[in-house]
């Protein structure tokens, strides 16, 4: 016996099946086995939101949940984000809006607005400030991200018609 199980789960649109072990966490799943670097890990504690993923339609810190929690369920990291070469209309907005600078923080606050953005189409300020107040950074000031926020509600709107 190995000790390591079958977690099989569905992961920015592909199925996949890789061998864990019970301790291993999303996050090291995702960037070690799965080479989905574009997932940081930060604090490995969920206070910076740094390793923020999609998980079944939710936003959750990949650094608190056990790999195995994980089964049959539905992933999506910053990579799955795009199609066919071209960038989503939020990663387009952060660009436009400067609200990319050292990057460390940007996939997960970028999941993060793509949650909030997908059940609420045209959030006001303070409810993106909710949707991303379980990220730190220290470049920004957060004023870009809100702009970025709303920069991408417009872009959707468009892409929508």
């Amino acid at each position: 016996m190995d000790g390591l199980n079958a977690l099989k789960m569905t992961v920015n649109g592909r199925n996949i099946e890789v061998r864990v072990t019970p301790d291993e966490l999303l996050v090291d799943v995702l960037r070690e086995k799965l080479r989905l670097t574009g997932t940081k890990k930060g604090c490995g504690e969920g206070e910076c939101g740094a390793c923020t993923v999609i998980m079944d339609g939710k936003t959750v810190n990949s650094c608190l949940v056990p790999a195995l929690k994980a089964q049959n369920s539905e992933i999506i990291t910053i990579e799955g984000l795009e199609k066919n070469g071209e960038l989503h209309p939020i990663q387009e907005a952060f660009i436009e809006q400067g609200a990319v600078q050292c990057g460390f923080c940007t996939p997960g606050v970028i999941l993060s607005a793509k949650s909030l953005l997908d059940q609420k189409p045209f959030p006001s300020d303070n409810e993106i400030k909710m949707a991303l107040s379980g990220h730190l950074c220290r470049c920004t000031g957060y004023v870009k991200f809100i702009t970025a926020v709303k920069t991408a509600a417009a872009k959707l709107k468009r892409v929508e018609q």
